[in-house]
């Protein structure tokens, strides 16, 4: 089912990286999501009120936040599929990232709540009634929410989502909560004990610190982390396999938001061949990245000096020097002009 739905919504895995087309599969995802949040959210809430379990209703809270961090992502992805203006000529690409912040504070504040009603009711115990239909319900709220777990990890890695991983990662979090639950209340029923408060402390805490996880992975983007290490690895040798290419420098990767990405780097090659000729070799890596990566890259042609031997031992030795200095540093463009 999960996989019919994904492969029924995406026809081309190509295109996306298309603002407009990442914005009809978030929207999808999110109205998924909405409706099943708040399908669970009233079965839970009306057989948690009846048995009097803190930690059912506070599931079913759970759920009813969940579909407001999915009405956030859902507004997220309608912004961040608009295109690019003369305010914003990158796009509007990190409204996503934003919106997984939220959805990130939104689940730390779900944990937070579930936490204090727990120690309430750890303080001041009331009885439960663990009947079947809250089996049921939890079964039911378990099963739903692992299907959603994978739906939403299918489409983040579809179209390269945070919003969507943290909205999965949610998810995971909620079958375990809900696990606990219903392992707290089977082990209470059948000991004679109430762990109604303990289960719902447990899963508090839990929820909190997944969601402070979730923070610091969906604001990375926005902090400009550093780029995949392995796509700058493959910049740097899909420029290093094209003839007459010497080294590459300076390599610069800019993130907008999901699926816009630039890029620009420092090409070196030999000064001796026809300026034109090295440029038409730039124009021709530039166009594949464009055309085939989906990646603008802008190059800068650096003219190295090789049929001089003086110039060509400079610069090792300044290279060694410097390496003296910081092992981290390398030395570009060395060249000596007479008075």
């Amino acid at each position: 089912m999960t996989e019919w739905l994904v492969h029924r919504f995406i026809h081309d895995a190509d295109q996306t990286d298309r603002p407009d087309v990442r914005g009809a599969h978030g929207t999808l995802a999110s109205i998924v999501c909405i409706v099943c949040n708040i399908l669970l959210c009233t079965t839970k809430g009306l057989v948690g009120l009846a048995a009097g379990s803190v930690s059912v209703v506070a599931d079913a809270v759970n759920n009813l936040t969940d579909a407001s961090s999915n009405i956030v992502s859902l507004i997220g992805f309608k912004l961040a599929s608009r295109p690019a203006d003369k305010g914003h000529p990158y796009g509007h690409g990190r409204i996503e990232y934003m919106a997984g912040v939220v959805v990130a504070f939104i689940i730390v504040a779900v944990g937070l709540d579930l936490a204090k009603a727990s120690i309430q009711k750890i303080a001041h115990p009331e009885p439960t009634d663990f009947s079947p239909a809250v089996v049921v319900a939890l079964l039911l709220s378990i099963g739903v929410k692992a299907w959603m777990a994978r739906f939403n990890h299918a489409l983040a890695r579809r179209i390269d989502s945070v919003t969507l991983e943290a909205t999965s990662q949610d998810s995971k979090n909620d079958v375990l909560a809900t696990s606990a639950v219903l392992a707290a209340g089977v082990v209470g029923k059948i000991a004679g004990i109430d762990l109604d408060g303990l289960a719902g402390l447990a899963v508090g805490a839990f929820i909190m610190w997944s969601g402070f996880e979730l923070v610091r992975d969906t604001l990375d983007p926005l902090l400009g982390q550093a780029p995949d290490p392995k796509l700058v690895s493959h910049i740097h040798d899909t420029i290093m396999s094209y003839p007459g290419v010497l080294g590459t420098h300076d390599l610069m990767v800019h993130d907008y938001g999901p699926g816009r990405k630039f890029a620009s780097a420092h090409v070196e090659m030999a000064a001796e061949i026809d300026p034109i000729r090295s440029h038409e070799v730039l124009d021709s890596i530039e166009h594949y990245f464009e055309d085939e990566e989906d990646l603008p890259l802008v190059l800068h042609y650096d003219p190295i000096v090789t049929f001089d031997p003086e110039d060509h031992d400079l610069r090792h030795w300044v290279s060694d020097q410097v390496k003296t200095i910081d092992g981290r540093l390398t030395v570009h463009d060395v060249r000596t002009t007479c008075p």
